[in-house]
């Protein structure tokens, strides 16, 4: 699986207000070339990370090293068009970048990618000649498609051989996904001309982008330099009033995948658009040509995303853990403005039957979900006493569940990436009395603590926090803080193992004469620690109870980026942990839930899906062979519809028929959004382990609920869990 540096997403929460725009003119050669606001922006860049970042990284010439492989890798990650030789001759002049930077001096940067360029412009002509070629799919071969750490083409004839194999590869996953020979070759033409269109667009700026972000990446994965351009997306990613389809998006290699859907937008709305979906081709309105964007830049794909309120962008997506061959589907989409309400804290309450059979009554549960750590800064600033606040919204929930009785409370900061950081210190204190719950470390070593110091609580009863593996940064600051107070229990995976802050800095503050054209850096500052010593960062906070996964965890979140930072232990601080019993039992609460997952089919049928997309990441060869191919294909889309069938029946809901035939269609009829609401089988977990908590410490005698019939699916709420 390759490693996706955070430097590499594009916010896509909104866009402007604006029609799609032009796609950008081919760039003549001659003028690509460093222009001087490039080289004053160097100098600051060099400057600001020599003395202002928290890894304090020498620039020499081991870093030049790692530049030099990181630009290799932005520019061509499959290695798939420079030589051998191309390598080996600008390597020499690689061991000088450091000298480079230092003299802002970017000549070589620049010759290389003009050096790529006319690479790409040769392996494109070949590919196109290639396509007047009938293709013999009889033949027993394979096409490694995963070429990350391939050798070099040591000659044009190793290249053409790739190329022979890659370009029947891209034949044969459209014919497997259903299109006919004539359509095939029409869609490859295009996309392999787009190739060569969208390198020749890249221009000077685009350039020193690319290669300052080689240097920026090379010190930690969160530094990163962003153009004018880059700079304005940026803005509109960061502002929750303007309009888009609500997506985090990043590129992988010649897709783009997206990373997160907002909750509020469009696509988040729809519940068509997944993390982990490749958006393939994108049309305009409801008939408008589906334009193939497979190797297309990130930026240009955003171009076409934007438009207006209310007008419709059309979407061919290839599913999460699908191969280059699984069935597409189209979604569309209205373009509209974030919805905040649906941002915000929200709370449900769970029925969950406690042991001893239906007679035995059950319990509620209450569940808050707590999307992100948000404040409305203009409304505090206007003096508005009723700003919204992930900690007063979440007051305001826990009292309502109290009200109703609950014997627990789940948080639930599932895909939670964080957010304001006074707000995580806030939150602690609604379940903590008074006491520190951060340490924030700065380059220069001093250590500031963020305390909570309204003394009392909001909620003192039973508490367990479900997190997961994109669970990051705030989120992993308080549920760190429950843990390490012993306030309540972690539940779910590892999560993310962000424990670092950065700060954007526009670089035109400090050059008058620049015109605006330097652009910003966001650079790492600091980083956290919690109460007891340890950091958040690259091990994230490891879970009282862990969920098992059907994904490595070594190959998510930071430990699995490239140059982050290393895990890290400073002095513990001085706090008041609560002398609760809860520790004591968590063997005895692990072995329930060991057992209990072990028989649930509803679960078991979860890891499947989680393996099969695992094993699909981690292939790195395909069979070229028609018959073995589609083979595969057919096993693949038959496991996935059986998985989802046993978690539906699971939950009392009929089967779904694997279709067939028509190619446009999804293999799976999606249910409807409130039929999908009835189950979530990790949060039904989650409740479980909350419930054998009040169990074994006795917390459960005198909040039984009403005795109702016994089932997982309650017909008064949401979801309904049993043992």
């Amino acid at each position: 699986m390759s490693t996706i540096s955070r430097a590499s997403l594009f916010l896509l929460f909104c866009t402007l207000s604006l029609a799609a725009e032009a796609l950008a003119p081919t760039v003549p050669v001659e003028a690509l070339v460093p222009n001087p606001e490039h080289r004053r922006a160097t100098r600051l860049i060099t400057h600001f990370i020599g003395n202002y970042h928290y890894k304090r990284a020498a620039l020499d010439d081991a870093l030049s090293e790692t530049i030099f492989e990181n630009y290799l890798k932005a520019l061509d990650p499959t290695r798939s068009y420079l030589l051998q030789s191309d390598v080996l001759e600008f390597g020499v002049l690689s061991e000088e970048f450091d000298d480079d930077l230092r003299n802002s001096d970017l000549s070589t940067a620049y010759d290389l990618f003009v050096r790529y360029r006319r690479r790409v412009d040769e392996r494109i002509a070949h590919a196109l000649a290639l396509l007047e070629q009938p293709a013999d799919f009889s033949v027993d071969e394979s096409f490694n498609f995963d070429r990350k750490d391939a050798p070099w083409a040591k000659n044009a004839a190793e290249l053409d051989e790739l190329w022979r194999k890659r370009v029947k590869n891209d034949w044969l996953s459209l014919r497997l996904s259903g299109k006919k020979d004539e359509d095939i070759v029409e869609t490859l033409r295009k996309r392999y001309q787009g190739l060569t269109r969208q390198t020749a667009q890249f221009n000077s700026e685009d350039v020193f982008q690319t290669f300052i972000n080689a240097y920026t990446t090379a010190i930690d994965p969160h530094t990163a330099y962003f153009s004018p351009r880059t700079s304005e997306n940026f803005k509109i990613g960061m502002s929750l009033s303007l309009e888009g389809i609500g997506a985090v998006l990043q590129s992988d290699n010649e897709y783009t995948v997206v990373r997160e859907v907002v909750r509020g937008g469009p696509a988040g709305l729809s519940g068509k658009l997944k993390a982990g979906d490749r958006i393939i081709g994108i049309g305009q309105g409801s008939k408008g040509e589906m334009a193939d964007v497979i190797g297309w830049r990130l930026d240009d794909v955003v171009d076409l995303i934007r438009g207006p309120k209310g007008s419709k962008v059309r979407l061919e997506i290839l599913p999460k853990g699908a191969g280059a061959d699984g069935k597409t589907r189209q979604i569309t989409l209205v373009r509209n403005t974030i919805q905040l309400e649906e941002q915000a804290a929200k709370k449900k309450v769970l029925e969950v039957s406690l042991a001893g059979g239906k007679n035995a009554g059950k319990v509620k549960l209450g569940v808050i979900e707590v999307p992100t750590f948000y404040m409305d800064f203009d409304a505090r600033m206007a003096g508005d006493e009723n700003y919204r606040s992930t900690t007063r919204d979440v007051r305001k929930l826990v009292k309502e569940l109290m009200a109703e009785k609950v014997a627990g409370i789940v948080i639930d900061l599932r895909a939670n990436g964080g957010g304001s950081l006074t707000e995580a210190t806030e939150l602690t204190g609604l379940f903590i009395d008074t006491g520190p719950v951060v340490q924030v470390r700065n380059s220069q070593g001093r250590v500031q603590l963020e305390e909570d110091t309204d003394a009392g609580v909001a909620y003192d009863g039973p508490l367990t926090v479900l997190v997961d593996r994109n669970s990051a940064s705030a989120s992993e600051i308080f549920a760190a803080a429950i843990q390490d107070y012993r306030r309540g229990l972690v539940l779910g995976e590892p999560t993310f193992g962000k424990g670092t802050v950065q700060n954007l800095v526009d670089l035109n503050r400090f050059d008058e004469d620049a015109g605006g054209k330097l652009g910003q850096l966001k650079a790492t500052i600091a980083q956290f620690f919690r109460v007891e010593g340890d950091s958040t960062q690259h091990r994230g906070v490891i879970p009282d109870i862990a969920f098992p996964t059907g994904l490595s965890s070594d190959e998510q979140g930071e430990r699995a980026l490239d140059h982050a930072l290393p895990f890290a232990r400073i002095a513990a601080v001085k706090y008041a942990a609560l002398p609760n019993d809860e520790q004591s039992h968590v063997p005895q609460l692990r072995e329930l839930h060991q057992k209990r997952v072990a028989s649930d089919s509803a679960y078991q049928a979860l890891l499947a899906q989680e393996r099969a997309v695992q094993k699909a990441a981690d292939e790195s060869e395909v069979p070229l062979l028609e018959s073995k191919r589609r083979a595969q294909h057919d096993k693949a889309r038959r496991e996935q519809n059986e998985n989802e069938n046993r978690i539906r029946a699971a939950h009392g809901l009929p089967p779904v028929a694997l279709k067939e035939g028509d190619e446009e269609e999804e293999d799976l009829v999606v249910e409807e959004e409130d039929e999908q609401d009835k189950y979530d089988v990790v949060l039904e977990e989650a409740a479980n382990v909350l419930r054998d908590l009040l169990l074994v410490t006795g917390a459960a005698q005198g909040r039984l609920a009403e005795a109702a019939p016994a089932g997982r699916v309650d017909a008064e709420h949401a979801h309904g869990v049993s043992q």
